[in-house]
């Protein structure tokens, strides 16, 4: 069971109104930091962020030797606070000096990446979920905690998960609610069309949902996530403003960077034929060479299919099929040539009579290079 982020922008609320914690338990890029961020919004309440994988054991409350006056913080109803490096945490001062002068706005605590930190730190900061306390300091009743957790494989759904986290002890289990985040492609996409993101990217994940969020340990180190494709929707707005042969050249290591080579190499693929689209009038005016090479063999047999007619008895129109047939797999060119073949009145029968006239020329050329292809397929199969 999991929730998507319009889901748990109200069960998250619901949960610390209980005077419950709330563990947000969910891949790394689905979005638990803007969720927790909405949150905080939705609710009037001033949010603080300690991302707990960068904490230390005693960060919160390492003995200090005796100080002067000058370097205690006093406070009217919290306590007495020792405002040293390494004393206090700066954000556990900040929240009570705020909690002072605003008593009647609600304080979110935010513990981000809680199980990317070790053992001792979680347990230190175990205190104030738990107690709401740590040594002589208490936390005002304005605090509200919330928690965000990357999955482990002992978590019921996440066996296959290979997060580098230190498991949490049964207490945290026991006092914490967890709320497993799951990402929804329309909603995503909602969000993505009211902020403006790059409309390339809403046409392709409309096309592809599926790769908003790809989950693989086996393949890559890189894969899709929703803020991945956030970054990537900036940075194509910029890549937009090269010219198109800079942005073939950056294209696909640029989104690969962000995807993973597999989706990253099919974006770029999808960006750069997007106002570039190849047509049958565009091969035969222009030389459309290097952009029909770069096109899938399926998309290839399908343009030239769409060229077959009495058009290529033509010598400079045959010499253009020629070429580009040149470019297609053995099967492709066999499923052309046997198109062909089925239309012998208005195709092949022009090809003949031109060849006879023009034996040097290119149709004769191209005519030769259909019969060629046509029993090659056919001593095959």
């Amino acid at each position: 069971m999991a929730l998507t982020y319009q889901q748990l922008l109200t069960a998250v609320p619901l949960v610390l109104r209980a005077g419950n914690v709330p563990n947000i338990v969910g891949d790394a890029g689905i979005g638990k930091s803007a969720l927790v961020e909405e949150v905080a919004a939705n609710m009037n309440a001033k949010l603080f962020t300690t991302v707990v994988s960068l904490s230390e054991k005693g960060d919160l409350a390492i003995p200090v030797p005796p100080l002067t006056s000058d370097s205690f913080v006093e406070t009217a109803n919290y306590g007495r606070l020792a405002n040293v490096q390494f004393g206090y945490s700066e954000t556990l001062i900040s929240i009570i000096q705020y909690a002072e002068a605003h008593p009647a706005t609600p304080i979110i605590w935010f513990l981000d990446e809680f199980n990317r930190g070790t053992q001792a730190v979680q347990s230190e900061l175990m205190n104030l979920v738990l107690q709401r306390k740590i040594n002589a300091l208490r936390l005002p009743a304005t605090v509200k905690i919330i928690l965000a957790e990357n999955p482990d494989s002992t978590m019921a759904g996440f066996t296959d998960r290979e997060y580098g986290v230190a498991s949490g002890d049964a207490a945290i289990k026991d006092r914490t609610v967890r709320l497993v985040m799951t990402t929804s492609s329309t909603e995503w996409l909602r969000w993505a069309g009211k902020v403006g993101l790059n409309q390339l990217v809403i046409d392709y994940l409309t096309q592809y949902p599926q790769q908003l969020m790809v989950v693989d340990p086996d393949n890559e180190d890189l894969q899709p996530t929703p803020r991945a494709w956030e970054r990537v929707a900036n940075n194509l707005d910029q890549l937009q403003q090269l010219d198109y042969g800079m942005q073939r050249q950056l294209a696909a290591d640029l989104f690969s960077g962000d995807l993973g080579n597999e989706v990253g190499v099919a974006f770029a693929q999808y960006v750069l034929a997007h106002g570039h689209e190849l047509t049958v009038a565009t091969l035969k005016v222009a030389d459309g060479e290097a952009q029909f090479q770069q096109c899938d063999d399926a998309t290839k047999v399908e343009l030239l299919r769409s060229w077959l007619g009495p058009a290529l008895a033509d010598e400079d129109e045959a010499g253009k099929f020629s070429k580009y047939l040149q470019m297609v797999s053995a099967d492709g060119q066999y499923a052309i040539a046997y198109s062909a073949g089925e239309r012998l009145a208005d195709l092949l029968q022009p090809l003949y009579e031109q060849a006879i006239k023009e034996p040097r020329g290119a149709v004769a050329t191209l005519y030769q290079q259909l019969a060629t292809i046509a029993t090659r397929g056919d001593n095959r199969s």
